[in-house]
């Protein structure tokens, strides 16, 4: 094959048929990240900020990410370099005890910020592009920012506890304002004024926060992508289907901890968290 390839047919490859020029988005630059966020404080609907006021003692259910605000910013001294600011919104549900009776849930939100800097590169290229709407005019987006596109994958957070607080002291780094789509997830109003008592959470996450540009790239085509297999036909018989179905051994039997490998660790049973 030739020094430099030129997209059309490849001649002399048994096995690749055409050199293609593709658009696609170059990652330039990433980092991974596991965090321990620790008491975070958690903003309760107006229900359950009744119930905390109630509750002797509080346990942890679970966490969801809702949503991820993202901006990105050029280092003026190091030119090609960004900083990502990074701002996760989270719902939080809980139990809370209060006496003898059934603990009761208790939802709220809760947020955290991060900042890292990576590698964007630069580039002095103006882009416009145009959108076609069925049944609209096409819409012409104005002059397209030359910044790099942050992309931040995150695995939903783990609840490793929850603790209430008595006559907290108020911070410059409380909430005063909730964009609206995250309030739209809630069915009460969020309480954000100062209580007597307030709910903190400590939260692990896993995430990966990387920068990409647009670029063209010159892959090898090895043939045309036609899928193998046939569509189901969806009037089949539901036993027929439910026949080819393999029985779930693993289901019944769950693997012992020497079964899991090294990434299986007791918890720490010996202090209260």
């Amino acid at each position: 094959m030739p020094d430099k390839v030129l997209p059309g047919p490849i001649h002399g490859s048994p096995c690749i048929k055409e050199a293609v020029c593709i658009h696609t988005k170059k990652v330039y630059d990433s980092c991974r990240d596991k965090e321990c966020m620790q008491d975070l404080r958690v903003y309760p609907l107006c229900t359950s900020q009744e119930i905390i006021d109630r509750a002797i003692s509080v346990k942890a259910r679970k966490a969801e990410l809702l949503w991820t605000y993202i901006d990105v910013e050029p280092i003026s001294f190091n030119k090609g370099f960004y900083t990502v600011d990074v701002r996760y919104f989270y719902r939080v549900t809980g139990e809370a005890f209060c006496g003898s009776v059934r603990p009761q849930e208790i939802v709220g939100l809760c947020t955290f910020e991060k900042r890292t800097v990576l590698f964007g590169s630069e580039g002095n290229v103006r882009i416009f592009q145009s959108k076609y709407v069925p049944g609209e005019n096409d819409t012409q987006s104005f002059e397209k920012t030359n910044l790099p596109i942050a992309v931040v994958e995150v695995v939903d957070p783990v609840c490793l506890g929850m603790k209430i607080v008595e006559r907290p002291c108020c911070c410059e780094c409380d909430l005063t304002e909730i964009p609206q789509e995250i309030c739209a997830c809630f069915d009460e109003k969020i309480v954000l004024e100062p209580c007597q008592k307030t709910l903190n959470v400590t939260l692990g996450q896993f995430s990966i926060i990387k920068l990409e540009r647009d670029i063209q790239l010159l892959m090898p085509a090895y043939d045309v992508c036609m899928p193998e297999k046939e569509c189901v036909d969806s009037y089949e018989d539901p036993c027929a289907l439910f026949e080819r179905f393999r029985f779930p051994v693993d289901q019944f039997f769950p693997p012992l901890a020497s079964e899991l490998g090294d990434d299986a660790h007791r918890p720490d049973c010996s202090r209260d968290r």
